[in-house]
């Protein structure tokens, strides 16, 4: 067998398996990483992502998110996780920080050392994401929400979200210049394909 044949060849079991490991998880689904607050900290503020989420599509209009609160624990089992779309069609999934508000849903997320050199939303993949495509999905006990994300962009609805603390955290150095620890970013979701929107 010459080189070029088995080049082909190994191109093409290597993207035959691709294919199927990519159909396998598919119709398996592969859910982020849910890792406790410690390994959390210790990994940079990072956990792996997922791919797609698994789950039977709710279709009927929420009223009310405030349920939502007993599954706003980043690093329980039974977290909130979020579904973005990557422009390589491929989705990434991660753990989120729900806000209910009654009739009102809201994403919270924050940047920290490196992300904030990176600058928003280049910080995070699914900040990237989001900005690109706001069509997301959120998984909530074990079902599926089609959302759509809206960054709020007024600095002051942001400060309200956060109870009165501002957006931009900023500590002092021991040589009184001051410096941004954290940012935070909020986004209203709403619900997709509902007739009442």
């Amino acid at each position: 067998m010459n080189r070029i044949k088995i080049i082909k060849i190994s191109f093409l079991a290597f993207g035959g398996l691709t294919c199927l490991i990519l159909l396998t998880l598919r119709a398996t689904g592969l859910a982020p990483g849910h890792p406790s607050a410690d390994k959390y900290l210790n990994a940079g503020r990072s956990a792996r992502p997922g791919l797609w989420l698994k789950g039977e599509v709710f279709r009927e209009p929420v009223k009310n998110w405030d349920w939502v609160k007993k599954f706003s624990d980043p690093f329980s089992e039974n977290a909130t996780e979020l579904e973005t779309r990557t422009w390589y069609g491929i989705p990434h999934s991660v753990t989120i920080l729900p806000v209910p508000l009654g009739e009102k849903l809201y994403l919270q997320s924050s940047g920290q050392t490196f992300r904030l050199k990176k600058g928003f939303p280049h910080g995070k993949a699914w900040w990237r994401n989001i900005e690109r495509d706001p069509r997301v999905r959120l998984k909530i006990n074990g079902k599926l929400y089609e959302m759509t994300a809206v960054l709020i962009q007024d600095k002051a609805e942001v400060t309200r979200l956060r109870g009165g603390l501002n957006p931009t955290v900023k500590e002092t150095d021991a040589n009184g210049n001051e410096y941004i620890t954290e940012e935070w970013h909020y986004w209203r979701v709403f619900q997709r394909n509902i007739s009442e929107y």
